[in-house]
């Protein structure tokens, strides 16, 4: 889809910028401000107001207490795959390429949203190659990013003495500088340079994922460590140091949240807090009753099921708990809503807007879809269908995911018992549907993976935008 496109699109929706006024005289309301974030590898076990029995999270709870916290959330198992769907609103059957890349003809929330007349912003972890120019083609004015241009085995530091990308320019920071502190600050900057608004910031966090090292608020922070690195090191892998990446994960959410409050213009902005993923499995935390192991890169819900928070004073209201499910398409056709911008229908975007519930309706979606490879290789793609609590897999295994959240017990083994029949028989109609598409983009899909097997060093100068 051409950009000029979406300047024509821009062009009939900037009547909802600031001062428009409705057929009846009325004063339009201004488009919000929009802040998503997505912490890297943590699930909800790890989180206060999911329950968690060991790690405090005092602004994420805030942050759920103030707004609308969703029980039934789901990412992807890995990163790239969950970064793919939450910025273009597609189950990966139809876009995902390989791990480590976006579709360079993605169109993304940023574009849709920028068109509109909003400024935008990405911070954090990127991880999706397109070099400097990257961002831009992808729909962001500004940026502050680690592994953007230095991928693969050219990655440094994340965490103490980081390497980033700022704005076109590689960065190495040397004088004991802390990775998440200066993505952080960087968004507060540009929130206040854009007070005015509209703006969208897009900040997929640094944080928590390995390696595990000593966060600036603990006892073993050493503002010297990696200082002489030329790449990341290995680091911890052990729990020693999860819980203070936990408390800084945190930490930083809540330094967003409080510019916001500083700048005055908390009520007029939506947060929306998720994660790619669940936690490593060199995690283990007691949760529920149990001991929860991590699961990250795997398709159970220890791998899949996430925090997803939405707080936007004074239009959702505080302290409510959906069951409605929830996965990351759901965000991009949430921000355009909200935002008052069309999606173009060729699109096909998948996602089904939360904004009804915001404001106490109610929306449809029956199930989740997954097809998850982490490669991209189309006939080894696991996919999966699920309600909150019944899965159904294309090898025709169903399980009881609250009863049996480790998946031992296959209820399709033998005879499904009567009272599931009517679930099942709806999850294996939606999965009929789901693998049609599957289907008839695997051609394409695949030419593009061998298209881009290798790394991908960027787009022309003139292709950026």
């Amino acid at each position: 889809m051409s950009h000029s496109f979406f300047r024509f699109v821009a062009w009939g929706c900037a009547l909802i910028g600031s001062g428009t006024f409705n057929t009846a005289g009325a004063r339009e309301p201004d488009p919000p401000n929009i802040v998503v974030i997505m912490a890297d590898d943590i699930g909800i076990e790890c989180l206060g107001c999911y329950s968690s029995e060991v790690y405090e999270t005092p602004h994420l709870d805030a942050l759920a207490a103030g707004g609308m916290r969703f029980e039934y959330a789901h990412a992807q198992p890995i990163c790239t795959p969950s970064r793919v769907q939450i910025m273009t609103g597609k189950y990966n059957n139809r876009n995902y390429i390989r791990f480590g890349l976006l579709d360079p003809e993605a169109v993304t929330f940023a574009h849709l949203l920028r068109e509109a007349g909003y400024r935008t912003c990405v911070a954090g972890k990127w991880q999706l190659e397109g070099g400097f120019d990257g961002p831009a083609h992808f729909g962001f004015d500004r940026y502050a990013l680690w592994q953007l241009t230095r991928i693969r085995r050219n990655i440094p530091s994340r965490y103490p003495n980081p390497g980033l990308e700022i704005d076109g320019r590689e960065r190495n920071f040397k004088d004991g500088q802390y990775g998440p502190d200066l993505v952080t600050d960087y968004i507060c900057d540009f929130m206040e340079a854009n007070r005015e608004g509209p703006f969208l910031v897009y900040y997929p966090m640094i944080l928590p994922h390995w390696p595990f090292e000593a966060t600036p608020d603990h006892p073993d922070w050493d503002p010297t460590r990696w200082r002489d690195a030329t790449r990341e090191p290995r680091g911890h892998r052990g729990p020693k140091y999860w819980d203070a990446l936990v408390r800084y994960t945190d930490k930083m959410t809540g330094k967003v949240v409080a510019k916001l409050d500083e700048l005055g213009i908390r009520e007029n902005t939506l947060v929306i807090w998720t994660s790619d993923n669940g936690t490593d499995r060199a995690i283990t935390s007691p949760f529920r009753g149990r001991d929860f192991r991590g699961g990250k890169g795997t398709t159970k819900d220890s791998g899949t099921h996430v925090g997803f928070i939405a707080n936007w004073p004074g239009t959702i209201p505080a302290g409510v708990v959906s069951k409605s499910l929830v996965d990351l398409t759901d965000v991009l056709p949430t921000l355009t809503d909200v935002a008052g911008v069309d999606v173009p229908a060729d699109l096909h975007v998948d996602g089904v807007s939360l904004a009804p519930l915001f404001h106490g309706k109610t929306r449809e979606k029956d199930h989740i879809y997954c097809w998850y490879h982490r490669n991209g290789v189309r006939e080894k793609a696991s996919q999966h269908v699920r309600t909150a609590r019944y899965k159904l897999y294309d090898d025709g295994r169903f399980f009881d995911t609250h009863a049996d959240p480790e998946e031992q017990t296959d209820l399709a083994a033998g005879a499904i018992p009567e009272t599931l029949k009517p679930v099942y028989e709806h999850l294996h109609d939606a999965l009929q549907r789901h693998l049609a598409i599957t289907r008839s983009a695997d051609e394409v899909q695949e030419a593009k993976r061998k298209r881009y097997e290798r790394h991908w060093k960027g787009f022309p100068q003139e292709e950026a935008n």
